[in-house]
């Protein structure tokens, strides 16, 4: 088992999350783009070359994320454990502000004020 968050111990690591994130998601969406136009022109050799590019790109990401004990649930959304679900954080958000259950997953979450079970 991983480690557990409060709130405030996961907001405490967003400036870290949002340094890391911000540019290296510029940096891949402008590789998709220039795969996509070696896609277009059929150029396979430069395709291959993006692709392993944009893949070592989003696995660095992924090992920074993990390094700051956030788990990693898909291309730029990282959760950290509450205890009881998640607190959930998608790019381009500013902030950590969601929480959802284990089972509920992404699509489920609510306003981390929202959390069930807890007193504000």
């Amino acid at each position: 088992m991983g480690r557990i968050f409060t709130l405030d111990e996961a907001r405490a690591l967003m400036p870290q999350v949002l340094t890391v994130t911000g540019p290296v998601y510029t940096l891949a969406a402008s590789l998709a783009q220039e795969l996509s136009e070696a896609d277009d022109a059929q150029d396979e050799t430069r395709a291959e070359a993006l692709r392993e590019r944009l893949q070592t790109l989003v696995q660095s990401w992924q090992q920074s994320m993990q390094d700051l004990e956030a788990e990693v649930k898909g291309l730029w959304l990282v959760d950290f454990d509450s205890g009881d679900g998640y607190w959930c954080w998608a790019y381009p958000e500013t902030e950590l502000g969601y929480w959802h259950s284990y089972e509920g997953g992404f699509r489920s979450r609510v306003p981390a004020d929202q959390r069930p079970g807890v007193q504000a």
